[in-house]
């Protein structure tokens, strides 16, 4: 199946796509995404719509530094829960391969490799979407992330020995020099930097002993649940389609880089079909929505992809033994009581 990656790929896209002249909802809805999702941080989506809508937003504005325009909103804390791990690790060096270890939980099309030699060290960033093209703009971020990362492990006046990126030198490379501070290469044999290997000795300068305990059984539950299964990818990419009125089987394989039949095999080896996974994935959204009176009973029909209120409402009936109404009733009399 493609690589998926997290929402949280494109934290702060919508501000940057304003700052540079860009309708962030129409390049959102041209890359196959869905606008009000991206503040679901932790949803999956394939990770070839991402580096695609960092492309297109890039040629757009005309911006060749879009994606290192977007490494420098960056924050620490976009890495969700595995930053409170990162942070509280001793040294640059065990930070850093807990990043590399654990980066498929926030994006796995990208592949971050160490090597050390003669004192150098080298920090290499892969990309692979699972789709063909040149995606310059995803390297220019992971790279981008990569340098402030480190920046807040040794400190604000640390610089790399040098930057390197296998893509062509931009028209205009000094947004490049400003955001590393340091020598940019372009039409190099990787995408990276490089450093000494004594930095990678240096103490976290975040770190706090007192609170490793605490983020190492943080660690321990991210291990325990790290398996991603297929179920928990068709329910996510269900609950992501559902809304669009495009949510199919052929739809969430395509998102998954696979077919139809390759779907309904993987599931059936978990126990499930496609439809009884879509089913449950709307019973558990519908008894939220229809009991939380935030959306009127048409717009709950229309965000779980029905044709109509009436099919809905055989639907839940179907599930639950009583109507939209009768169960949205019900919900606001048990909270008064």
């Amino acid at each position: 199946m493609k690589p998926l990656a997290r929402y949280a790929a494109l934290n702060n896209y919508v501000d940057l796509a304003h700052a540079v002249g860009l309708d962030p909802a129409r390049m959102v809805r041209d890359a196959g995404l869905d606008l009000p999702s991206l503040s679901l941080q932790d949803r999956w989506v394939p990770a070839s719509a991402v580096a695609e809508l960092l492309e297109d937003s890039a040629t757009a504005s005309g911006r060749e530094d879009f994606g290192i325009a977007l490494a420098e909103l960056r924050r620490f804390s976009n890495l969700g829960p595995l930053s409170l791990v990162v942070r509280e690790e001793p040294d640059v060096r065990s930070a850093v391969k807990v990043l590399v270890h654990y980066e498929h939980m926030y994006n796995e099309a990208l592949r971050t490799r160490i090597s050390e030699n003669g004192g150098i060290a080298t920090l290499r960033v892969g990309l692979d979407v699972g789709a063909p093209g040149n995606f310059h703009q995803s390297i220019d971020l992971a790279v981008g992330v990569l340098y402030q990362l480190l920046q807040g492990f040794i400190g604000r006046t640390w610089r790399p020995l040098s930057v390197s990126f296998t893509r062509p030198a931009p028209r205009d490379p000094a947004p490049y020099r400003r955001m590393f501070g340091t020598e940019v290469l372009f039409d190099e044999r990787f995408d990276g930097i490089s450093l000494y290997s004594k930095d990678l000795d240096a103490p976290n300068a975040m770190s706090d002993p007192l609170l490793r305990p605490y983020t190492q059984k943080i660690l321990e539950e991210i291990d325990a649940h790290q398996d991603v299964t297929t179920v928990s990818r068709v329910r996510e990419l269900i609950e992501l389609l559902l809304p669009t009125g495009r949510c199919s089987a052929e739809q969430v394989a395509g998102s998954l880089g696979v077919d139809r039949r390759t779907v309904h095999r993987k599931l059936a080896a978990e126990g499930h079909t496609f439809a009884s996974v879509l089913d449950s994935t709307r019973a558990d959204l519908a008894s939220h929505m229809v009991g939380s009176r935030r959306h009127s009973l048409t717009e709950v029909s229309e965000l779980l992809g029905f044709s109509s209120p009436a099919n809905f409402s055989r639907w839940f009936r179907k599930q639950f033994g009583r109507s939209p109404s009768q169960w949205r009733s019900e919900s606001v009399e048990e909270r008064r009581a």
